[in-house]
């Protein structure tokens, strides 16, 4: 077998734009294989890519044909993907697959994308939550229990075993164009629903800059767990005005009546398990991820608002 000259990286969640983003970044430097178990993608002849459940046992199959140096797991299931079960299984079980075999196989750099889901939305929330906060999400919805065990098998992994370097990214709100996710579809919609009386402050980060930060955090071997936030914030009500979007209200009492009409009217961009989260603010304190990696966020609110108000 011939001797490697470039790092050999799998990267997973290849379906979405954000990994398609960090793959096009890190290839000039690096022999990428991506995978997704969603769909397989073309992403040209100097990227194998390969749809695969990790739970089967043809995923192993990968690590023994190639000889990874590093894992970058983006394949996290949002909230507004696929039932509980099946999110569960991807989340869960198939992040500890792959946790399990980056370890049997030797892996010495593993990056895990999490999300600010996991801090909770609650009304005594701190005005900038660090990385040191309790996780509370679990025992607010059981739809975000799988987004907490996800990172507590991160933390788990992080420390019984050192050598596989991993870094976990609680990233806020990833959006712009080719992003699927349930904020960028409120951003697009000429529509969109609000809490009446509530508009609480959120962070936006644009998908070009949060590939960046996945790059530098490749680049630079500090395992840890790091929020990845712009220092700045905006509030919801006046980012749907800015993007232009109509806003329609919904009224929040008693509280199970918003769940009541997001479940009869389908909205998907709305779910009930995340309403908490456009009644409450949730604002990660994203400094130390950029002092340790020297991140400065390249597109501001204002292009990434006009992105969506120009593409309605």
């Amino acid at each position: 077998m011939p001797e490697k000259t470039r790092p050999q990286i799998l990267v997973t969640g290849a379906a979405g734009a954000l990994a398609q983003q960090v793959i096009n970044k890190l290839s000039d430097t690096c022999d990428i294989v991506a995978v997704d178990f969603r769909e397989q993608v073309d992403l040209g002849a100097k990227v194998p890519s390969y749809c695969i459940d990790f739970n089967k046992r043809v995923f192993e199959d990968l690590f023994r044909k190639y000889q990874f140096d590093g894992v970058i797991h983006l394949g996290r299931v949002q909230s507004s993907e696929l039932n509980r079960m099946r999110r569960y299984n991807a989340n869960v079980l198939g992040t500890q697959k792959l946790l399990d075999l980056s370890h049997k196989y030797g892996i010495k750099r593993v990056i895990v994308l999490s999300t600010y889901h996991v801090y909770g939305a609650v009304a005594y929330n701190p005005a900038l939550i660090d990385e040191c906060a309790p996780l509370k999400s679990a025992g607010l919805s059981a739809d975000l229990v799988d987004s907490v065990e996800l990172e507590n098998l991160a933390n788990l992994y992080l420390w019984r075993y050192p050598e596989l370097n991993i870094t976990i990214l609680r990233a806020c709100n990833i959006v712009g164009p080719g992003v699927r996710n349930t904020m960028s579809r409120l951003l697009s919609s000429k529509a969109a629903p609000v809490l009446a009386g509530f508009s609480p402050m959120m962070q936006f980060i644009h998908i070009d800059d949060m590939a960046d930060a996945i790059t530098l955090a490749w680049q630079k071997t500090t395992k840890g767990v790091f929020n990845v936030a712009p220092h700045d914030w905006v509030a919801y009500q006046q980012a749907l005005k800015l993007c232009g979007c109509t806003r329609i209200p919904i009224v929040s009492v008693p509280p199970v009546l918003p769940k009541t009409i997001a479940k009869i009217l389908r909205l998907r961009s709305f779910p009930h398990y995340l309403l908490a989260f456009f009644k409450y603010p949730v604002v990660i304190d994203g400094r130390t991820f950029a002092k340790e990696f020297n991140f400065t966020p390249k597109r501001s609110l204002t292009e990434i608002f006009g992105y969506y108000r120009d593409n309605k």
